[in-house]
């Protein structure tokens, strides 16, 4: 069996993290899958998707605090002319794409992890495919 389910959300800032996983959770649910993968896709070149801690906020604030020192937004130190190469770059360091088990109906998750979208070139109204296969 194979459920796609299409959402839209609207990040706050240039950098954003929106946990996405209730919305993820709910596709899962409605595809009526007991067991299988998940897969959550970004179809964005500017943002991404990771799986990581939530419940301490700062986990968050180190990840894109780390992000910014690795890949600054320095105006002529890249050659795309848009103005938001840091965007892409980071984009792609998340990936895009995130692949999560199923069982019993269920997201496998970690007790602390959550799927969270990745916003690099906000805010903006973007797009997440998430699919779900099994039985």
């Amino acid at each position: 069996m194979i459920h796609t389910k299409t959402f839209e959300l609207r990040t706050s800032g240039r950098d954003d993290f929106v946990d996405i996983t209730p919305k993820v959770s709910q596709a899962v649910s409605e595809s009526k899958v007991s067991r299988g993968l998940v897969s959550v896709y970004v179809p964005h070149t500017t943002a991404g998707v990771t799986i990581n801690e939530n419940a301490d906020p700062d986990v968050i604030h180190d990840i894109l605090g780390s992000l910014d020192k690795a890949v600054p937004w320095r105006q002529g130190f890249y050659q795309h002319n848009e103005g938001n190469s840091a965007a892409h770059v980071k984009s792609s360091m998340m990936g895009c794409q995130a692949t999560v088990p199923i069982e019993a109906g269920r997201l496998v998750l970690g007790t602390w992890q959550s799927i969270f979208f990745t916003e690099f070139d906000g805010p903006r109204t973007r797009r997440v495919i998430v699919t779900v296969t099994g039985e």
